[in-house]
């Protein structure tokens, strides 16, 4: 029996063919092989929503490939992706390769291993069209959403905006956020912070009492009362109050979803959601992970016995008491039935890497393995000590100070996934010890605002609200990216001009696209129609109905509310009328007023308080390369060359006068790699400080070494690099 095995991809059309024997042949369709028209809507709305799919002019090859291979073989098998996208897929194949319903098979699983290969084959099913219609409906959805309010936009904004039913609920969490943080006002606040000695050990601790009254956040506001404080204890007779001893344990965390991969992947190795995705995919595809879209914490048990029994071989019975099984945080769990894992935990990192993988995979890899091994391996302890020292003042009231401490006992899981534990030794004291006070300073503080969003928080919020699924995430930040609402600065996301009134249009005029709970209803919709609870059509029109009357509402009823242009003193050098601010979609730009009779246009310069330390006459701003990374250069460019990867301070450094600069991780440095207070860096450090410091050394070639040596210092993830 001949039988012709289809799957998406190349790679993992590759993989599987190396478990199948002969009568076999693997093939890819490359993707989906049918899909929506781009010209038109292609969504007959007034017969049940039907769509029209069309074969895409570079897939027609292929699927007459794949037609002429189907009728050769005895049985085909269908062996896409287990989520609604990949049964989509198959049912698409189905559909164009006109075979008969009984020649048919699909198969399923969630790694690419020969035993769960077999395991598929010998127990195929039938195309579930449940999921198919869930698949459909999104599409559906997404697709009137687009076609049908972008337009409205392009009349009542700008030409080239879009709209979406993800995207722009994105976008508002954006902005929102950003809004937040501009109508922050710091507020100022102090702390008592003393250094003291007790047992000859020096350690530190600050004002948690005063008589016996707690002090809160902002007890102490200004300098004045924070210097009286200093003043009344000055000279005064510290002891030890109390000493407080406890163990605490802390567990494991689950292995990853989705969700936590892209987020872990965002803080611990700089990647991108889209570049977390597509380096899990490659590594599924290679068979070295289960598959990597998935809101369930679940683990096979062979696999957790598996864990477990390499826990105890690499560092000791006691580092794994036994499996641990994890409950899913997701009432709405149903991409998949399992965690992202490793399919064989004996094949390490070191393995991988040693058998050739890119880099970069061998790094998403490393930090999969290392969450599923730590997911089954024992709790770390810690004693924890915390010591309260007091002394009455010169005003009589008794003032306290609290000390804290922690100490690792047994490391357990993080002997594997290793985490920010700050261990802070204290001495040994007993009740009545005198302490020696070495200083005591009153510290100013301010309140911070709320931080911009970065992959990984956009993420963890949109789970919260139940805004999308796994699938969805990274094309969405994808997506706001590239339609130019939003921009990466720092790695965080910060929206751009038109997200403000676009958002804003669209919260007064169409809440329900923008509305949290609406579209985690929707979503909620989907997954009905996929467990067979509810039938396409009347989620579609419960949906669009009052959201096609409204828009015919609106189209009549909002005014045009184009950004109107700012007006500046500057004369056009071609025409002589006034020049104008206009926002386009990359930000705002200078223009002449009479356009477009005259088209005379140029860019915005930027100015800071940071001057050019090598032409003493432009500024150092921020600009962004044309693949998107953020770097910091003279204003008067092209007539000053000066430019740094890393952000100035505006300090100069004291030995050789070159430019300080701040990297995202570390302490601030000097940008001039040869200055001697780079000495007995690594050579990493020094290879990524910054571009400014060396005449000569501007321009392309050592600015793509700069940034390939950032890189590596790092151990991020351009998404250039992706």
């Amino acid at each position: 029996m001949s039988r012709l095995v289809i799957v998406e991809s190349p790679t993992k059309a590759k993989t599987i063919s190396k478990f199948l024997g002969k009568g076999y042949k693997v093939e890819s369709s490359f993707g989906h092989i049918r899909d929506l028209p781009k010209s038109k809507t292609g969504v007959d709305v007034e017969h049940d929503f039907t769509p029209t799919y069309l074969i895409p002019a570079d897939k027609k090859a292929r699927v007459k490939e794949l037609k002429a291979l189907a009728q050769d073989s005895d049985e085909v098998l269908f062996a896409t992706d287990e989520d609604r996208e990949g049964e989509a897929i198959s049912w698409h194949l189905a559909e164009v390769l006109g075979e008969k319903p009984e020649k048919i098979k699909r198969i399923t699983f969630h790694e690419i291993t020969k035993k769960a290969i077999e395991h598929a084959i010998e127990h195929p099913r039938k195309l579930d069209l449940h999921l198919v219609d869930a698949q459909q409906a999104r599409r559906i959805v997404d697709r009137l959403v687009g076609y049908e309010l972008s337009p409205f936009l392009w009349k009542k904004v700008r030409g080239g905006l879009s709209a979406g039913r993800v995207q722009s609920v994105a976008v508002r969490l954006i902005v929102e956020r950003e809004r937040e943080i501009q109508k922050f006002n710091p507020e100022e606040y102090w702390t008592v912070d003393a250094k003291m000695n007790a047992a000859g050990k020096d350690f530190e601790s600050k004002l948690s009492q005063i008589d016996g009254a707690k002090l809160e956040k902002f007890s102490i506001t200004t300098e004045a009362a924070a210097k009286k404080i200093e003043a009344t204890l000055k000279a005064v007779k510290f002891t030890i109050a109390d000493v407080e001893k406890k163990s605490a344990t802390r567990q494991p965390a689950p292995p990853f979803t989705t969700s936590t991969l892209q987020q872990d992947a965002n803080r611990r190795l700089g990647a991108t959601a889209k570049m977390t995705m597509m380096f899990a995919q490659r590594l599924y595809e290679m068979g070295h992970i289960t598959y990597m879209r998935t809101d369930s914490v679940n683990m096979n048990a062979e696999f957790q016995l598996e864990a477990v029994a390499f826990a105890k071989e690499k560092f000791g019975k006691e580092y794994s008491t036994g499996p641990r099984v994890y409950t899913s945080k997701s009432k709405n769990a149903q991409e998949a039935h399992e965690a992202i894992r490793p399919t064989d935990i004996r094949q390490t990192p070191e393995m991988l890497e040693a058998s050739g993988v890119e880099s970069k995979m061998v790094k998403m890899y490393d930090l999969i393995w290392r969450r599923a091994l730590a997911s089954q391996m024992s709790g770390a302890e810690f004693n924890q000590t915390g010591i309260d020292i007091a002394a009455t003042g010169a005003d009589k009231k008794t003032y306290t100070f609290r000390a804290n401490g922690q100490i690792i006992t047994f490391a357990g899981f993080l002997a594997v996934y290793t985490e920010a534990q700050k261990e802070t030794l204290l001495p040994e004291v007993k009740v009545g010890d005198v302490v020696k006070t070495e200083e005591i300073l009153g510290v100013q503080h301010f309140t911070e605002p709320p931080a911009r969003y970065n992959d990984a928080t956009l993420v963890k919020i949109m789970e919260e609200y139940g805004i999308g699924r796994p699938s969805t995430y990274a094309p969405t930040i994808a997506t706001i990216i590239d339609r130019g609402y939003v921009e990466r600065e720092e790695r965080r996301l910060k929206p751009t001009e038109i997200a403000f009134t676009v958002t804003d249009m669209l919260v007064e005029h169409f809440p329900q696209i923008t509305d949290y709970q609406f579209t985690a209803e929707m979503e909620n919709q989907l997954d009905e129609i996929a467990e067979g609870n509810q039938k396409m059509a009347p989620v579609l029109h419960a949906f669009y109905d009052p959201f096609k009357k409204n828009l015919i509402e609106k189209i009549v009823s909002v005014k045009n509310q184009k950004p109107v242009d700012e007006p500046t003193d500057e004369i056009c050098d071609k025409c002589g009328k006034p020049m104008v601010i206009k926002m386009g979609r990359f930000g705002r730009f200078m223009a002449c007023s009479g356009y477009p009779t005259c088209k005379n246009a140029k860019p915005i310069h930027q100015t800071s308080d940071i001057k050019c330390p090598e032409c003493g006459e432009g500024d150092i701003v921020p600009r962004k390369s044309k693949k998107g990374k953020v770097f910091y250069s003279c204003n008067r460019y092209p007539d000053c060359k000066n430019a740094y990867w890393d952000k100035p301070t505006g300090k100069l450094c004291p030995a050789c006068n070159a430019m300080m600069v701040q990297p995202l991780r570390g302490e601030e440095k000097c940008s001039n790699k040869e200055c001697p207070t780079n000495e007995g860096k690594t050579a990493a450090e020094k290879g990524a400080a910054g571009a400014g410091a060396k005449k000569g050394k501007r321009g392309g070639k050592f600015a793509k070494k700069k940034e390939e040596t950032e890189a590596e210092m790092t151990g991020s993830f351009s998404e250039e690099e992706a």
